[in-house]
C-alpha cells in the first residue's frame, strides 16, 4: 500500500504494511490534510486518528521510518536526530507504531517548515 505526503515545497511517497491495525485505521481517514510541525529532524502532524500502541512499537527507528505517535494521534516521519537522540539515531518522543518506510531520500522532509499545510492520500486506490 502506498501513500503520498505533500507540502508546499515537495512531496514523498511511502510504502506501508497493510496488515497493521494502525495502517488500516489511517487509510480509512485518507485523504487528510493537517499542519506540519518539526522536532529536530522529524516532521509530524495530527491525523485525527486515535489508535492503541501496538506490541511492536519502537522509540528508536531508522531514518525514513513511517511511524504513528499514539500519544499525539500523529504521523511521525524522522529523517535524522531529534532533540532527545543519542548520537545520530532517530529517537521518537515515545514508542510509536511502525507503519512502513518512505520511498526515496527521507532528507526530502528537510524542506518541510513548521506550520506548512500537509496532505496525505492513497496512491492508486
Amino acid at each position: 500500500m502506498q501513500i503520498c505526503i505533500s507540502w508546499p515545497a515537495g512531496n514523498i511517497t511511502a510504502t506501508l504494511d497493510a496488515d497493521t491495525p494502525t495502517t488500516q485505521a489511517l487509510t480509512k481517514a485518507l485523504p487528510l490534510t493537517s499542519t506540519a510541525y518539526t522536532w529536530g529532524e522529524e516532521v509530524y502532524f495530527d491525523t485525527g486518528v486515535a489508535v492503541s500502541r501496538e506490541t511492536d512499537a519502537r522509540q528508536v527507528v531508522e531514518p525514513g521510518t513511517v511511524a504513528f505517535w499514539t500519544d499525539g494521534n500523529a504521523l511521525a516521519l524522522p529523517y535524522g536526530p531529534t532533540p532527545i537522540s543519542r548520537g545520530d539515531e532517530c529517537r521518537l518522543a515515545s514508542p510509536c507504531n511502525i507503519l512502513g518506510r518512505l520511498d526515496g531520500d527521507a532528507r526530502t522532509l528537510a524542506t518541510v517548515r513548521d506550520g506548512d499545510p500537509v496532505r496525505v492520500e492513497l496512491i492508486g486506490e
